[in-house]
């Protein structure tokens, strides 16, 4: 007992010294009925106090526990200064978080893998990551009781066990010493109750191998860490392995499941949007734009060689590939009413035109991704299921939630049923998933980007529209800001072209070979640098230039729009903000002019069977790589400003709210 109080002045000491501003504002809050969290940096305490830091690391229900006692008992002590400020008290539950963050604990001993905790991790102080894959219902259970003992009148604390699902146990022998008494009773007028959640992470599907089942495990959360994180979160928790009792099932044997008792939970989402990159490499972004200032598209197309290099040529892909992964910028009108920023692409081609090798690189390229198949998914797995856990209903997330913030990629899309295509209406355009199942009716964020690749209906036609070659309904491929059709049309040239660049990959390079082309090509963490860099940093404007030119191609698609009727809606408009935007990003600008804008003039056209201002730009599949990209840009915008010319004399309406 004596070394117990040693170590709460030892802990409140810290407390003091450290954390006194977290302290007083406890001391100053007016709820003394709520629970308080207070946040200490492990690697702060390491450097203090080795001692108490391997203590906390290997005992941690004992120290936590006493720590939560330090942070009273610090309280009291600096209380003093505070006994005539009006509402100022000690309050009584005050809880020690302990974030492991920048410490020797995030090596792989003490921060596995979920598929990797064993048994040697139980009783430390363990740190997982994951996916909340599901979020059960906030409970109320009992937190302690007090018995008394009838022969000794000693009191004591009894707390509930998590291996029997959080029962108290009566007591079976009095704590007292030179007592040995088994009679006791509950005092009543002392109950304390808890506020409990469990939660369920899922390891992520992009650290795993080919194979490899996603494992998850149940996090418990008690009092302030309730309610803080939802399906589709990325979190990182710390806690204390422990074990309950499996449910009772008759003839099956009773096994224990592992369970994590979180001490700290750290959302990951907010992390997601900042931008980590280190400084020099920030620099060279910036000389490498210095260097092509004088041939701004030579740069671009530097950048875009470094998207699928395996795959020879199909310029127009990558560049669409690119401006989806960079997306536009959110817009938020005055009533509240979101226009989304991210950007959606469907790929339609015959077999063998590399559509899955672009969406898997596309994966490894997003910070968060999900990758599956239109054969092996369902409304459910895509959106939200509903699953009975206990004896309540509740959540689990599918594709699109989990890949909130980041990727989904859906191949075969053509082999989903019709049902389930429905689903992803409102997903890709509204970006949320309102659900109403068993009583459970919520909606959920899926502000994601929806990359999908499908087969033609048979041989393709060009006479006939999108909708019917691909048996995608006009409302769906109205929300694709970019729709490539890849058509294998037997060009002996390309089929020459493209057989020397794949067989060149299998024979022996020369020397100089094979250094311009590392060299001309970007490394896949670079790439992935720059683009989560250019999404972070710019958020481009349109200038009146670009906002005229945009304005004049659409109403020219509007008179024009036969064919392509489930295109050119008013979506179109807002995908050719977005894309221009996204061009603007990936030039490194943070202003929208007529190049932006006509850039993503050809990359709708690209997406049109039927095209309205240059001609053959249906086929995506023979685009390639130009010698001088930007003697060619010119021709192309002397081109489009002709047709688009003809609109000159109307009146200029401004349907754009830049």
């Amino acid at each position: 007992m004596e070394d117990e109080s040693e170590r709460s002045k030892e802990m409140a000491g810290f407390l003091i010294e450290h954390h006194l501003d977290q302290l007083k504002s406890i001391i100053l809050s007016f709820d003394h009925r709520i629970h308080y969290p207070l946040y200490l940096d492990y690697a702060e305490l390491m450097d203090e106090n080795p001692r108490l830091a391997q203590l906390v690391f290997s005992q941690p229900t004992i120290y936590l526990a006493l720590f939560d006692e330090s942070a009273i008992w610090a309280q009291r002590v600096i209380f003093e200064d505070f006994k005539n400020v009006e509402n100022a008290s000690v309050k009584g539950f005050v809880h020690v978080r302990i974030n492991i963050s920048g410490s020797p604990l995030e090596c792989a001993e003490t921060f596995p893998g979920i598929g990797r905790v064993r048994v040697k991790h139980h009783g430390i102080l363990l740190t997982l990551e994951g996916t909340v894959i599901r979020s059960g219902a906030v409970k109320m259970i009992e937190g302690e009781k007090i018995f008394e003992c009838r022969v000794c009148k000693h009191r004591f604390k009894v707390y509930p066990e998590v291996e029997t699902r959080n029962s108290i146990p009566r007591p079976t022998f009095c704590p007292s010493q030179n007592c040995e008494s088994s009679r006791f009773q509950m005092v009543e007028d002392n109950k304390m109750c808890l506020d409990y959640q469990e939660i369920k992470i899922q390891e992520s599907t992009q650290v795993l191998g080919v194979g490899a089942i996603p494992r998850s495990i149940p996090i418990i959360l008690k009092n302030d860490l309730v309610d803080t994180v939802k399906a589709g979160d990325n979190v990182i928790v710390t806690g204390v392995l422990t074990a309950k009792w499996s449910s009772d099932v008759k003839d099956v044997r009773c096994d224990l499941d592992p369970v994590l008792i979180a001490n700290y939970v750290r959302r990951m989402n907010e992390l997601k949007s900042d931008v980590d990159i280190p400084d020099d490499v920030i620099a060279k972004f910036r000389q490498f734009w210095l260097d092509f200032r004088d041939s701004p598209l030579k740069g671009r197309n530097a950048v875009l060689r470094g998207i699928c290099p395996q795959v020879f040529g199909l310029f127009t892909v990558k560049l669409a590939v690119a401006l989806t992964l960079i997306g536009g910028v959110q817009h938020v009108d005055a009533s509240g009413t979101k226009v989304r920023g991210e950007s959606h692409l469907l790929l339609v081609g015959d077999p063998g035109t590399g559509k899955s090798q672009f969406l898997k690189f596309a994966a490894k390229l997003s910070k968060r991704s999900v990758i599956t198949t239109g054969l092996g998914s369902t409304s459910a797995g895509l959106t939200v299921t509903a699953v009975k856990d206990g004896g309540e209903w509740i959540l689990e997330a599918g594709a699109l939630v989990l890949a909130d913030g980041g990727l989904c990629c859906i191949d075969e899309f053509d082999s989903m049923r019709e049902h389930d295509r429905a689903t992803i209406h409102e997903a890709m355009e509204q970006q949320t998933i309102s659900v109403a199942k068993a009583g459970l009716v919520t909606t959920l964020s899926t502000k994601t980007i929806v990359f999908g690749a499908t087969n033609p209906k048979g041989q393709y036609d060009p006479d006939q529209p999108l909708s019917v070659n691909t048996t995608l309904s006009g409302p769906l491929l109205s929300r694709f800001d970019i729709v490539l059709v890849l058509l294998d049309t037997k060009n002996p040239q390309w089929d020459e072209v493209v057989s020397s660049h794949i067989l060149s990959e299998h024979t022996e390079p020369s020397k100089g070979d094979c250094d311009r082309n590392l060299s001309e090509i970007w490394p896949l963490d670079m790439l992935r640098r720059y683009i989560q860099y250019v999404k972070g940093y710019f958020r481009p404007v349109l200038t009146k230039e670009a906002e005229k030119v945009i304005s004049s191609y659409y109403q020219l698609q509007r008179r024009s729009a036969t064919q392509n009727a489930a295109r050119t809606t008013i979506r179109m408009l807002e995908s050719l903000i977005r894309l221009a935007q996204a061009h603007a990003r990936l030039m490194f600008r943070n202003e929208v002019t007529r190049l932006d804008a006509i850039t993503a003039i050809l990359c709708i056209e690209s997406s049109m069977t039927t095209s309205a201002i240059v001609d053959n730009a249906g086929n995506a599949l023979h685009s390639n790589f130009t010698e001088n990209p930007d003697q060619e840009y010119a021709k192309q915008e002397k081109l489009i400003l002709e047709k688009l010319s003809c609109l000159d004399e109307l009146p200029h309406t401004n349907i754009i709210d830049g």
